[in-house]
């Protein structure tokens, strides 16, 4: 029996009408995947996706705060803060448009290729955020913004700028680009200058500039003002005296340090060479070195009367005693000490001071105990920091007793074997003038109710009798370069020899000069240093005391300082003293 097969062929409706399903299910399924994505950022996760979306459009900037002022003793600006712009952008999307990148650096003064190279590092780290220039002109900033530049910005810095230059640089100092203390009084009260910046919010375009401002998160806090002991027009008269003692002397540098006497306050504070605290590039070579209180130098003749006031507090010495000087030399063991030819023959200590005998002065010194010494020259503060808080300050150099080299009692009775600072040379005259109290160093202006008690370092008579035999000094002695018209004035010249590798140059000096006025009342002290004079002149009666005279002239003046010799009759000192021989100890 043979079967038969029937072929059965389905018809073209019904193969239409499976693929109508099959689309229809892949749509319904498409469907439900948008309505479950939808569900999702809406409703499941709709806090995360409006916080993206937010966070492309709202950014967190800071809201500088402006540093606090620095300001001289009348209130006129030393240091001052000024608003100024600065660029900034993404640096992935800065880095996608090269054209206009190289455009900006060119306005800008920046190397094309050095600031895209810093954009597309910057990009490849991950930053999202990148300084293009900081503090630009807003002229500049202006034109560069016209390139249209997809997420570049604009943020308000502040910039330090110094009214007064290079004539209070090296005490004020100066800040970095970020106004951070980097130098001087800058540096020493940061804490208190600057401030602390705040927070805001902000919306911007899709290319990345502000279009709105949102609310306020933490206000920025502006920082303190300072006012400082320093005279600004003090300041000025000093740094243009001491500019044309060191060049008229082919000098290598000088300083100056006045300080009011009853206070202790610095009132101007100058140093030679200087620099534009102004000009970034100014500020190399070493030239912001505040040398007046970072460098020392061998005083020389200048710390005669410390060695005098040393001798009258041991209870061995009285003014009026002689000591014999002939014939202007004499030696301990291989060293001679000398007069630089002069013989003196027999001079008491008033005249030892007014001669600068450096025969007598050592031999005083050899009579008194070591210890006693010591510790009258460490109550001025020798050999110890001033404690001025000044960044860099040294205490100098001088040994005690228990090493001195048998030579070197005598030799630091005339300034030899100990270093100095200027700031810690005017400290100590300071307080000789102030009757032997010292008072503490300021750079803070000091009111009169907040003056803090000085402490005494030598007995009242004693400060007495040295101001008097300072003052001879300068009425007959190798300081007369120093009189001030209408004003008598106490010092002392100061000359050594600088000291290099194995001993001292026979060709170079340091002239110094240090005293106060008016004699009668002292209000200013000042030392006046200048390093290697090369112009033919090298003792500091004629290199120091001229540029003394000059800057407290001016400070006396600004100070509203009664002159107390006003018809200029003062030509002689105003002590007698009989004279008592004293025993040398078989030294002559």
């Amino acid at each position: 029996m043979s079967r038969q097969y029937t072929d059965i062929q389905e018809s073209p409706a019904s193969d239409w009408s499976r693929r109508r399903g099959l689309v229809l299910f892949g749509f319904a399924c498409l469907a439900l995947a948008l309505i479950g994505r939808a569900v999702q950022v809406q409703i499941i996760n709709d806090k995360f996706y409006r916080n993206e979306g937010q966070q492309r459009q709202i950014r967190t900037v800071a809201i500088p705060a402006s540093r606090g002022d620095l300001l001289d003793r009348h209130g006129d600006p030393l240091a001052i803060s000024a608003p100024i712009p600065s660029l900034f952008g993404n640096p992935a999307e800065l880095s996608a448009q090269p054209a206009k990148l190289r455009q900006a650096a060119s306005l800008l003064g920046e190397n094309p290729d050095k600031l895209e190279q810093r954009m597309a590092r910057a990009a490849s780290q991950g930053r999202v955020f990148a300084y293009i220039k900081r503090q630009v002109a807003p002229e500049l900033v202006d034109r560069v913004m016209a390139l249209d530049l997809k997420s570049l910005g604009v943020q308000s810095e502040y910039r330090r700028y110094y009214p007064s230059a290079g004539a209070a640089s090296h005490v004020v100092g100066f800040t970095g680009i970020d106004e951070t203390g980097r130098e001087g009084l800058e540096l020493a009260y940061d804490s208190w200058l600057s401030g602390k910046p705040g927070l805001r919010r902000i919306l911007k375009d899709r290319k990345g500039r502000e279009i709105a401002g949102m609310n306020v998160i933490d206000p920025a806090v502006p920082g303190k003002d300072l006012r400082l002991s320093i005279d600004r027009q003090l300041q000025y008269f000093a740094n243009r005296a001491l500019q044309e003692a060191v060049s008229e002397n082919a000098a290598e540098s000088g300083s100056i340090v006045i300080m009011d006497v009853k206070t202790g306050e610095v009132m101007a504070m100058v140093n030679y060479p200087t620099y534009n605290p102004n000009d970034v590039a100014d500020r190399v070579g070493g030239r912001q070195r505040n040398r007046s209180l970072t460098d020392v130098f061998e005083p020389g003749s200048t710390m005669k009367p410390f060695t005098i006031a040393a001798a009258l507090d041991s209870g061995k010495f009285k003014p009026e005693d002689i000591v014999y000087t002939s014939p202007g030399y004499y030696s301990i063991g291989k060293y001679v000490i000398s007069d630089d030819g002069k013989d003196h023959g027999w001079l008491d200590l008033t005249g030892i001071v007014t001669k600068s005998s450096n025969v007598g002065i050592s031999k005083v010194a050899r009579q008194l105990e070591a210890e006693q010494m010591w510790s009258v020259f460490d109550s001025f503060g020798f050999g110890r920091p001033p404690g001025s808080e000044f960044p860099g300050e040294v205490d100098g150099y001088f040994n005690p007793p228990a090493v001195w080299h048998h030579i070197e009692q005598a030799s630091v009775s005339y300034g030899y074997g100990i270093s100095v600072s200027a700031l810690q040379l005017v400290h100590a005259y300071a307080a000789l003038a102030n009757d032997g109290v010292m008072m503490p160093v300021s750079f803070l202006a000091q009111d009169s109710d907040t003056v803090p008690a000085g402490h005494s370092v030598i007995d009242e008579d004693i400060a007495h009798d040295v101001k008097r035999m300072l003052e001879s000094v300068v009425i007959e002695g190798s300081g007369k370069q120093a009189r001030i018209p209408g004003y008598r004035v106490a010092g002392k010249t100061g000359t050594s020899h600088r000291s290099q590798s194995g001993g001292y140059a026979e060709d170079r000096y340091v002239s110094v000069f240090a005293g106060f006025a008016p004699a009668t009342n002292p209000q200013l002290a000042a030392v006046v240093v200048v390093h290697d004079p090369k112009n033919g002149k090298h003792f500091g009666g004629a290199v120091a005391a001229p540029v003394f005279a000059e800057v407290m002239s001016h400070g006396l003046r600004l100070e509203g300082v009664e002159p107390d010799d006003i018809d200029g009759s003062r030509d002689q000192v105003s002590v007698q003293f009989i004279p008592q021989q004293i025993d040398n100890g078989g030294r002559s």
